[in-house]
């Protein structure tokens, strides 16, 4: 296979779920060449198996690997500093990270206008399917159905609503002319009174080893509608932010691009 067509990865946090993951099928996948595995110093004798560069200094790496891509699925704190350091060397990074707050997102578009990045909640190519149908169902329905979004994680998640059942809230919202913010409804207790027209309840439920399932409702006079996604493994997560890195490679900066860009 010509070597233009092999993209080098840089991934972040080999001894982690998502971590780990990634690194085994970048492995496997042909179309990639797995330069580098960041990972804490005090961990890294557990990844001494792979045959790649193993370091605990993103920084190092990417000054001897110019155009590798860096995926990462960390925290949001480390997502910041990470895609600062991409940004000073010209490194893409697609990055997964959850829970992000509005200034640490700000700083993550600033440096997409210095070096390609890719921001996906979810990297599932069902979950940005239906970032494209929910909006037509929609307007197809009309006012007269409620909405409603739930979602269901693992027991260790620690952001919620998760980001990706607000990136489907918000995209209903908007299909109905609403300001996301204004309508969110991330709990309800107590005596609330009647929902309101103007409402989008957004739930979250945690338990047991869930990878992650996502339902939207539409409550509509004499019936019900519910548009679910459920991901079976983590690796369809991962598949997806693999396959955003080799579309990555080629991309130049130009503003934040997300997983609807590669379909």
């Amino acid at each position: 296979m010509a070597t233009d067509l092999i993209t080098d990865v840089i991934i972040m946090g080999g001894c982690g779920r998502m971590g780990g993951t990634l690194v085994r099928l970048a492995q496997k996948d042909p179309q990639l060449n797995l330069k580098a595995v960041i990972e804490r110093a005090d961990r890294l004798n557990e990844l001494e198996n792979l045959d790649c560069v193993l370091s605990s200094d993103l920084d190092e790496v990417l000054s001897q690997t110019p155009r590798a891509v860096v995926v990462e699925f960390t925290s949001p704190e480390a997502t910041v500093e990470h895609v600062g350091i991409c940004k000073r060397h010209g490194n893409p990074i697609v990055i997964g990270t959850t829970g992000l707050s509005p200034e640490q997102l700000a700083i993550v578009k600033e440096a997409a206008t210095r070096t390609p990045v890719l921001l996906a909640p979810n990297m599932s190519v069902g979950v940005n399917v239906l970032l494209k149908v929910l909006p037509m169902l929609v307007q197809m329905l009309g006012p007269d159905y409620d909405m409603e979004m739930m979602e269901i994680h693992h027991n260790r998640k620690k952001d919620a609503p998760s980001g990706t059942a607000i990136k489907l809230a918000e995209c209903m919202a908007n299909a109905r002319g609403w300001d996301y913010d204004e309508v969110k409804k991330h709990a309800r207790d107590g005596i609330i009174g009647e929902r309101q027209e103007k409402e989008l309840g957004v739930v979250a439920l945690r338990g047991g080893d869930v990878v992650g399932d996502h339902t939207a409702y539409f409550f509509g006079p004499g019936e019900r509608i519910e548009v679910t996604h459920r991901a079976h493994s983590r690796e369809n997560f991962a598949q997806g932010a693999l396959r955003a890195a080799k579309w990555l490679a080629k991309r130049e900066p130009e503003r934040l691009y997300g997983i609807g860009d590669t379909l």
